[in-house]
C-alpha cells in the first residue's frame, strides 16, 4: 500500500517532532521532512515532492501565505494543508486562494488531522470542524496573488508581511535590516508604508492585527 507522504512545516520544533511521532501510528502516513522556515519548507517540497505539506501560516523568512503560493506553483501535485493557532476567516480565504486544500486549527486532535491529510491527498477541500464555512470566501487567485494581507482595505506585500512578523518580534529597523538582508533605510521605508496602510501608528496596534489575523505570532522567531 502506498503512504501518503508528508512534509510538516512549522518553526517550533517540539510541534514538528510531536506531529511526526502521533503521525507514526498512522499505517498509511509517512513524515519525509521537516521544515522550520517558510523558505525551508519550499526548498524541501521541490526536492522531497510530498503528497501533503502541513503547514504553518506564522513561519520566519517567508510566510506560511507566500510559501503555499511557491509550493502549488512549483510542485503542483502537492496539496498543502494549513495547521494555524489561528481562524481568522480573511486569513482562510487567502491560503485558499492561493492553493491551500484545508485548514485546522492546532487544537485538532491527531485523528483529526490524519484525516484532514487523507482527504487533502484526494484533493477535497478540508475544513477544521470549529471552522464555519459558510463565512468563507474565495477571492480570485490572480487577484490574491498580488495581495499578502488585506485589512481596513489595505494590500500587504509578501514582504511587508515578513517585516510586520519581525516587528512583533520586537526587532528595530537595524536588527530588521540585518535579517533580511536589506539597508536600514528600505528597512524603515517597509515599516512606514505598514503604517500607512493600515492606519495603525504604534508597534502594540501592529502586533494586536498581525496576531488578530493568523500572519504572526509573538516570540515566533
Amino acid at each position: 500500500m502506498k503512504k501518503i507522504t508528508v512534509l510538516l512545516a512549522d518553526d517550533h520544533s517540539v510541534v514538528r517532532e510531536g506531529l511526526q511521532a502521533l503521525l507514526q501510528a498512522a499505517d498509511d502516513i509517512q513524515v519525509v521532512g521537516q521544515a522550520e522556515t517558510g523558505v525551508e519548507a519550499v526548498e524541501l517540497a521541490e526536492r522531497l515532492r510530498p503528497d501533503v505539506v502541513v503547514m504553518d501560516i506564522a513561519m520566519p523568512l517567508l510566510n506560511g501565505m507566500e510559501a503555499t503560493r511557491q509550493i502549488r506553483e512549483k510542485v503542483p501535485e502537492a496539496r498543502v494543508l494549513i495547521l494555524s493557532a489561528y481562524g481568522n476567516p480573511s486569513c482562510i480565504e487567502q491560503v485558499l486562494s492561493l492553493g491551500a486544500t484545508g485548514y485546522l486549527i492546532k487544537k485538532a486532535s491527531i485523528h483529526i488531522l490524519a484525516h484532514a491529510i487523507r482527504e487533502v491527498y484526494k484533493g477535497t477541500p478540508f475544513f477544521d470542524p470549529s471552522i464555519d464555512v459558510a463565512l468563507i470566501r474565495t477571492p480570485a487567485k490572480t487577484e490574491v496573488h498580488e495581495r499578502m494581507g488585506e485589512v481596513r482595505g489595505a494590500v500587504l506585500t509578501s514582504r511587508e508581511t515578513e517585516v510586520l512578523r519581525l516587528i512583533v518580534n520586537g526587532l528595530l529597523n537595524k536588527q530588521i535590516a540585518a535579517e533580511l538582508g536589506i539597508s536600514a533605510k528600505t528597512s524603515e521605508k517597509h515599516r512606514y508604508s505598514l503604517m500607512e496602510k493600515l492606519n495603525i501608528h504604534d508597534t502594540a496596534g501592529l502586533t494586536q492585527y498581525a496576531i488578530a489575523a493568523g500572519l504572526a505570532e509573538p516570540h515566533s522567531r
